[in-house]
C-alpha cells in the first residue's frame, strides 16, 4: 500500500467516526445501552458487540451497562433452533465481559430449553437476569425480580417484569409457568421494589416478590430502571406506578419510539437489533437524575466483532442445508422489515383478491435483502404462516382501520395501543361504500385487539395461506417496496 493510499484509508477511517462518533451530553454520569425483541438476528448480532467496543472506545472511564429487554432467542430461526441457540449464549458472554449486563425475560427466551435451565445457562455467561415469572413447581421465581446495577457514585435497581399471556409462550413450557398479571403484580411490588434508597446492597439485591425488604435508613435517592416486556397497553398502567425519574424501558410489541413524561423517559428500541438505544444518565438543576435517550440504527453491513462474526459464519454452515439457502424469490431493492411487511400486505391483498389486507406487525422478523431471497431470509421475514380471512367493512371503518395501520417512530403516542397492522389499501375510500378486506386466522381470532369494535365478522379461506400469498409475489417477479 502506499503512502496515498494510506492517507486515503486515514482520512475515510476519521471520517467514518466523525459521522458515527456519540458524544456524551454534557454532566453525563453513566451510559446504558439498550435493546429487546432481538429474536436471534445474526445479522446484526456482531454489530451490536462491536457497538458496544465503539461506544466503549468513545466514552472512556464512563460507566456503561448493557440492558437486554427480553427475547433474545428465536425459535423460528433454524439456526438458532438446531445449534440450541449458540450463537446468541456467545453474544451473552462477549456482552458480559465488556460490561455489567442485565435480562429481562421475555416469552421467547425459553425457546430451546425449559426457562430454569434458560435462566441457569444464560447466568453461566456472565449476564444477570432479572423476572417476575414463578416456577409453578417450585412457587419460586425463576430469577429475582431486582438487581443493583452500580452507575458510578450511584446505584440503579432494575426491575424486571414480563407479559402473562400464556399464548405467547412455547407450548412445552408453559405448564411450569405461572405468570402474574403485570399491573396487578406492579401495584404490590413496585413500592418494594422501586421506592427504595442507596443503601448497603447486600439489603436490597436480589429481592424476590413477597419477601420483606430489611429496613435501612436512606442516604441517596436509588436511581430506578424499569425493563418491561408486557407491551404498551400494559406499560401505559405501569407508567402511573413508577417514581418520577425512571428510565422505563419497553418491549414486545416490535415498536420504536422515546416518550418523556417528567423526568421520567418511556421508550422501545425496535426489534431484530435494527436499532440501539442509548439513555444517558444526566441530571437536572435540583440534581435529581433525568435521562437523555437516543436510538442508533445498526448496519447489516457494519462493523462487526471479528470473533462473533466468524461463529455465525461457521455456525451457518454447519446447520443450513440446501433447501434452507435455496432462493424462493427476488428482490429489486433491499427492504426494511416495515417495507417487506407493507409489500406482504400487497401480495395477501392480490391473493384474496380484496381491496385492503391487514398483517399483525409482529408477524415480521427482518427485512429482505436486495437480490435472491433464500428460504431463511424469508423465513425470517415472515416469521408466521396463517390461513387467510375475509370480511366486508364500509368505508368508514375502512378509513379507521388504515389511519391506525403502519405505525412508525413518529406515531402520536396517545395512538399507540400496542400492536398493530402493517397494511395496504386504496389511496381514496368512499365512507359510503363497502369494501372487502383480509387478514391472516390470527388476525382474526383476535380481532378486537387489532381492529377494535365493533367485531369484524370474518370468513376463513381455507386454500389462501400467507406465506404462499408472499412467495408468489416474490417468484419470478422484480419485486420493490412500493405503495398499493
Amino acid at each position: 500500500m502506499n503512502p496515498s493510499q494510506r492517507s486515503g484509508l486515514f482520512l475515510l477511517a476519521l471520517f467514518s467516526a466523525l459521522l458515527t462518533g456519540r458524544a456524551a451530553p454534557a454532566g453525563a454520569e453513566a451510559l446504558l445501552l439498550v435493546t429487546g425483541d432481538q429474536h436471534s438476528a445474526y445479522e446484526r448480532t456482531a454489530q451490536l458487540v462491536a457497538t458496544v467496543d465503539r461506544l466503549k472506545a468513545e466514552n472512556p472511564g464512563l460507566p456503561l451497562a448493557i440492558l437486554l429487554d427480553g427475547d433474545t432467542l428465536e425459535y423460528s430461526n433454524i439456526v438458532a433452533r438446531r445449534s440450541g441457540g449458540a450463537v446468541d449464549f456467545a453474544m451473552f458472554t462477549a456482552l458480559a465481559a465488556r460490561a455489567p449486563t442485565i435480562l429481562n425475560l421475555g416469552n421467547h427466551e425459553p425457546e430451546f430449553y425449559d426457562l430454569e435451565e434458560t435462566v441457569r445457562r444464560v447466568e453461566a455467561t456472565g449476564v444477570k437476569v432479572v423476572s417476575n415469572i414463578t416456577n409453578r413447581a417450585t412457587n419460586r421465581p425463576f430469577a429475582p425480580a431486582s438487581v443493583l446495577l452500580p452507575l458510578g457514585r450511584e446505584t440503579a435497581v432494575v426491575v424486571g417484569v414480563t407479559t402473562d399471556n400464556l399464548s405467547f409462550y412455547r407450548v412445552a413450557v408453559r405448564p411450569s409457568l405461572d405468570l402474574a398479571n403485570p399491573v396487578v403484580w406492579a401495584k404490590k411490588n413496585f413500592p418494594l421494589l422501586l421506592k427504595v434508597e442507596r443503601a448497603d446492597p447486600s439489603a436490597l439485591n436480589d429481592i424476590h416478590p413477597g419477601e420483606k425488604r430489611p429496613e435501612v435508613r436512606p442516604l441517596h435517592p436509588t436511581i430506578n430502571i424499569v425493563l418491561s416486556h408486557t407491551g404498551i397497553a400494559a406499560d401505559k398502567q405501569l407508567l402511573a406506578l413508577v417514581p418520577d425519574g425512571t428510565l422505563f424501558a419497553g418491549a414486545h410489541d416490535h415498536v420504536r419510539f422515546v416518550q418523556p413524561s417528567g423526568r421520567t423517559v418511556y421508550f422501545h428500541s425496535g426489534s431484530w437489533g435494527e436499532y440501539l438505544s442509548l439513555a444517558w444518565l444526566c441530571r437536572d438543576a435540583a440534581g435529581a437524575p433525568r435521562w437523555v435517550v437516543e436510538q442508533i440504527h445498526l448496519a447489516t453491513d457494519g462493523p462487526a466483532e471479528a470473533a462473533l462474526a466468524a461463529l455465525i459464519r461457521e455456525t451457518k454452515a454447519k446447520y443450513l442445508t440446501p433447501e434452507d439457502t435455496a432462493v424462493v424469490g427476488r428482490v429489486a431493492v433491499a427492504m426494511s422489515t416495515a417495507e417487506a411487511a407493507k409489500f406482504a400486505a400487497g401480495a395477501l391483498a392480490d391473493a384474496a383478491k380484496v381491496d385492503a389486507a391487514f398483517i399483525g406487525n409482529t408477524t415480521f422478523g427482518a427485512g429482505l435483502p436486495a437480490g435472491g431471497v433464500t428460504r431463511t431470509e424469508f423465513d425470517s421475514c415472515v416469521r408466521f404462516d396463517g390461513t387467510l380471512c375475509t370480511a366486508e367493512v364500509g368505508g368508514a371503518r375502512l378509513q379507521q382501520l388504515l389511519a391506525a395501520a403502519n405505525q412508525g417512530p413518529d406515531t402520536p403516542f396517545e395512538q399507540r395501543h400496542g400492536e398493530f397492522c402493517f397494511a395496504a389499501g386504496p389511496g381514496v375510500i368512499d365512507p359510503a361504500k363497502t369494501y372487502r378486506i383480509a387478514t391472516t386466522d390470527w388476525g382474526a381470532k383476535n380481532s378486537v385487539r387489532y381492529f377494535g369494535e365493533p367485531v369484524i365478522v370474518w370468513s376463513e379461506q381455507p386454500a389462501l395461506k400467507l406465506k404462499a400469498a408472499v412467495l408468489a409475489k416474490l417468484a419470478g417477479t422484480n419485486a420493490a417496496p412500493a405503495g398499493r
